[in-house]
């Protein structure tokens, strides 16, 4: 058994890497010494910071946790997101997630090992305002 707490977190930076855009921090709370296959990352973005467009070979299931901020995918468009949303995107399916331009906004992002993720283009614009 492993117990991970957000409280303990160790944040690492994540801006400039090629997944992100904006501030963006990011600490592991369960790898590969932890789990065969379950890995979850708490990723904090601060106001602007998101991913890029992207896609997993395996389904992603985030959790929010803190903040208000944009999931956005090819065939569903956008939606705000809030503590306590669950977002599930499928096996390969196009899409992005991070804060409003003037929100931060925190998830976990529950991801499966053995898997590859494939970064495309920055999202250019934002279509929901207010956020």
């Amino acid at each position: 058994m492993h117990v991970a707490n957000t409280g303990n977190a160790n944040f690492q930076p994540r801006t400039g890497q090629p997944m992100f855009s904006g501030e963006v921090n990011a600490a592991g709370l369960v790898d590969d010494t932890m789990s065969e296959q379950t890995r979850l990352l708490l990723v904090k973005f601060s106001p602007g910071g998101r991913t890029k467009w992207h896609t997993h070979t395996f389904e992603q299931a985030l959790i929010i946790v803190e903040g208000k901020g944009l999931v956005g995918s090819e065939k569903d468009g956008e939606r705000v997101v809030e503590p306590g949303d669950v977002v599930v995107f499928s096996r390969e399916e196009r899409h992005w997630h991070g804060a409003g331009m003037h929100t931060g906004m925190s998830h976990i992002a529950v991801n499966l090992s053995p898997g590859e993720s494939k970064v495309l283009e920055a999202v250019e614009k934002i279509e929901t305002p207010g956020v």
